[in-house]
């Protein structure tokens, strides 16, 4: 709690850095294996993850968001979690390895068999390191946990493209989803530098529990209605339309994913550690709100006006259709940066059971939209789904701060700054767009209609919109943790030398 702030900003900008990278990594690879490999191949391996991607839902029960939102955790506490999360990973394994001859059935694909089962032992290394990220977390050491997640994006990545050109197709995808938890679980023991004991019983796991399932059952909903469309597109569509449509999916979801995940685990376990101290919470969290907020919205107009070259440069000339679904999905982004900070915040004070009330309201508004785009194939349902989902943002920021230390009017202003600041830059790129980048070829193009916007939208925000202190104070803050870090290495040195 003492340097609490020069963590949060030291991790922050860790998570920051390597959330660069990562989004990197993802696209490249992404923009290599879709030129190596058919859409049909996605497909194919969507039409798997939609069935066992429900299944990590369940890879801990919720108990590792329990023990970081938690204050204490004994050694006791986390051997034990340790040892359940071990055991519920080889559960999923064998749960999900048996789905095989259904899966396969299911979709009429005899390849889908071994794909299935070998998927399957993604669970089990999963299960391994959940605990040795969880005390990463709380010790706020997240230049570390980036480091992990850069090197097995990479790593995975790297043996998925090898494997691509060596022409082994459909299994080149396959090998990503095992290789990554893998070589991150392997990175988190070492990291960690943790051997978990033996378990124990009566060492206060109950509340825990609750927490944790409350969660899960949150993200099961979630996940059903997040992922029907691709099961219903699959099924009645094939594998071509699926891998059309996911790929589409996939390139939207990377950049909100990233952020979520980079600033995601750091606000929730500052948050946590302020439970106590609302205005202090408040504070923090407006800060981290705004800059979600702020790093999100150029990117979705930049999806929305430039889907076109996006698509032609990152995917090929192969995915020309995936542009229309991609520009229809580009609103999604927006709503996920306004909605998923206000999840950090619930989680953080306790408020897991608001959270899976608004899930059961929203999901199955979302499947009776797939439902209703389902007929005119994967543009309607991305039309459909956006709609949907921005009808949805503004009751959904009312209920979730209802309540809390945080207003609708803390959010509304937080969310209007760079909504301000974006409208002038998008006016001013959909100009250049239309008149000066005719002539240009679609990489260079890109490239001018991306600058443009974002210098246009940066400088309004920040000299206009008066964000500008904002930043200035987290670059200070940036600075000092940078220098107390230095100083408290020096100190330890001294501290441990021999006399």
């Amino acid at each position: 709690m003492e340097d609490l702030k020069e963590r949060t900003i030291r991790g922050g900008s860790a998570r920051g850095l390597a959330l660069a990278a990562n989004f990197l990594i993802r696209v490249g690879s992404l923009t290599v294996l879709a030129r190596l490999l058919e859409p049909k191949d996605f497909g194919l391996l969507g039409m798997v993850t939609a069935f066992t991607g429900v299944l990590s839902l369940f890879r801990d029960f919720g108990l590792s968001a329990a023990a970081v939102q938690r204050p204490t955790v004994t050694n006791e506490q986390s051997s034990t979690l340790f040892w359940i999360n071990v055991v519920v990973g080889a559960l999923l394994t064998v749960t999900s390895a048996s789905l095989a001859p259904f899966v396969s059935a299911f979709y009429h694909e005899p390849r889908l068999f071994w794909v299935t089962i070998v998927v399957a032992v993604a669970f089990f290394f999963n299960g391994a390191g959940v605990q040795h990220s969880v005390l990463l977390q709380r010790q706020m050491r997240f230049t570390a946990l980036a480091l992990i997640d850069l090197a097995s994006w990479f790593l995975s990545n790297t043996i998925a493209i090898a494997a691509a050109k060596a022409g082994y197709g459909l299994w080149a995808l396959v090998s990503i989803t095992v290789m990554l938890p893998l070589t991150s679980t392997i990175g988190l023991w070492i990291a960690a530098a943790w051997v978990p004991g033996k378990p124990h019983r009566g060492v206060g796991l109950r509340s825990m529990t609750r927490f944790g399932g409350t969660l899960t059952l949150n993200g099961l909903v979630l996940y059903v209605a997040s992922n029907c469309e691709k099961v219903l597109l699959g099924r009645l569509w094939g594998a071509q339309a699926l891998g059309i449509y996911g790929r589409a999916f996939q390139l939207i979801r990377i950049p909100t994913d990233n952020l979520n995940s980079a600033v995601g685990d750091v606000a929730f376990s500052a948050l946590s550690r302020l439970q106590d101290e609302p205005d202090r919470l408040r504070r923090y969290f407006l800060k981290g709100y705004s800059l979600v907020l702020a790093l999100t919205l150029p990117i979705t107009v930049a999806c929305a006006l430039f889907a076109d070259d996006l698509v032609f440069v990152l995917l090929g000339p192969r995915w020309t259709a995936t542009a229309k679904i991609f520009r229809l999905l580009a609103p999604t982004m927006m709503v996920f940066a306004i909605a998923n900070p206000l999840g950090w915040l619930l989680n953080s004070i306790g408020f897991v059971g608001r959270g899976l009330k608004i899930a059961l309201v929203i999901g199955p508004l979302m499947i009776v939209s797939y439902l209703i785009g389902l007929p005119y194939g994967p543009a309607g349902v991305a039309f459909a789904y956006s709609a949907v989902m921005m009808l949805w943002i503004f009751p959904v920021i009312v209920w979730c701060v209802h309540g809390t230390m945080v207003s609708v009017g803390d959010v509304l202003v937080t969310v209007a700054r760079p909504l301000a600041a974006i409208a002038p830059a998008a006016i001013l790129a959909f100009f250049l767009k239309g008149h000066l980048g005719v002539a240009l070829l679609p990489l260079p193009r890109l490239c001018l209609e991306n600058a443009v916007l974002f210098i246009a939208y940066f400088s309004v925000l920040l000299f206009v919109a008066g964000q500008k202190d904002l930043y200035l104070e987290l670059l200070r803050g940036f600075r000092g943790s940078l220098s107390n870090g230095d100083k408290k290495v020096v100190s330890d040195l001294r501290t441990s030398a021999p006399s």
